[in-house]
C-alpha cells in the first residue's frame, strides 16, 4: 500500500488530456520514476519504479465516469486468468496488474511469431467473458499481449456496451487469411499504418472486406518481393 501511495503522489504531478477527435490523449508533466506504457483514447497507463508489479490507469476529466464502469468490469472478471487483475482505484485512476509482453502489434513490427495457441486463448477469454453477461468488444492489436505463448487480454472498458464491433473476428480472418506468408517477419510502420487506416474506414459490418483483402494481398506482395 505503501509503494501505491507513493505512485499516486508521483500521478498527482500529471494530467493526461482528450481531445473531440477520438484520438490519443496528450499527456503533460513529469515524475520520478513514473513511466508511461500505454496511451489510449480515455486514459493512459504508467508504472512506477517503486511499484513495479502494478499499473496504473489515469484517466482524462472527461472520461472519468468510464472508471466505475472499468472497475466493475474487472470485479466481475474476477478469476478469469487471460485478463490483469484490479486491486483497487483512486479518484482518477485505476490500480491493476502489471502484464509485461509484446503486444500483437509489436509482434508485427518486431518479427516475433504469433502462435495459434494466443489465438485461441483469446477466443476462449471471450466465451468466459460472455458467461459472465459481459460483452468482450474492442479487442485489437495492441491489447492482446504474449506471455511464454499465451495470450493476455488488456483494457476491458468496452465490456459492458452493446453491439459487436467484429474487431477481433476480422482479426482472426487476418490471421488465417495473411499471417503465414508474413510470420516471423518485421513489418515496416508505414505497411501496418496503411492497414489500419484502411480498415478504419470500414463499417463495423466489414463492408467492402473483400476488396480491403485485395488491397493487403497487393501490399504484402510488394513487401515480400
Amino acid at each position: 500500500m505503501q509503494k501505491w501511495r507513493e505512485a499516486e503522489e508521483a500521478l498527482d504531478n500529471i494530467k493526461v488530456e482528450g481531445n473531440d477527435r477520438n484520438e490519443e490523449v496528450h499527456i503533460t508533466g513529469y515524475a520520478d520514476g513514473l513511466h508511461c506504457i500505454g496511451v489510449g483514447t480515455d486514459a493512459a497507463v504508467f508504472v512506477h519504479d517503486k511499484a513495479p508489479n502494478l499499473a496504473f490507469k489515469l484517466y482524462t476529466e472527461e472520461a472519468l465516469h468510464k472508471k466505475s464502469r472499468e472497475r466493475e468490469v474487472y470485479k466481475r472478471l474476477e478469476g478469469i486468468p487471460y485478463f490483469p487483475i484490479c486491486y483497487g482505484e483512486g479518484r482518477n485512476y485505476l490500480v491493476i496488474s502489471y502484464e509485461p509482453g509484446p503486444t500483437l502489434l509489436d509482434c508485427l513490427l518486431q518479427g516475433i511469431v504469433v502462435p495459434e495457441q494466443v489465438m485461441r486463448d483469446v477466443e476462449e477469454a471471450r466465451r468466459l467473458v460472455r458467461e459472465r453477461g459481459l460483452n468482450p468488444r474492442d479487442i485489437h492489436l495492441k491489447n492482446v499481449i504474449i506471455q511464454d505463448g499465451r495470450a493476455k487480454v488488456l483494457d476491458v472498458s468496452e465490456y459492458a456496451l452493446e453491439g459487436d464491433d467484429k474487431r477481433w473476428e476480422h482479426l482472426v480472418w487476418a490471421y488465417e487469411t495473411f499471417y503465414s506468408s508474413i510470420a516471423g517477419k518485421k513489418l515496416p510502420f508505414w505497411l501496418v499504418d496503411s492497414i489500419r487506416n484502411g480498415y478504419n474506414k470500414l463499417d463495423e459490418a466489414g463492408s467492402g472486406l473483400e476488396e480491403f483483402a485485395g488491397r493487403i494481398s497487393a501490399l504484402f506482395s510488394r513487401f515480400l518481393k
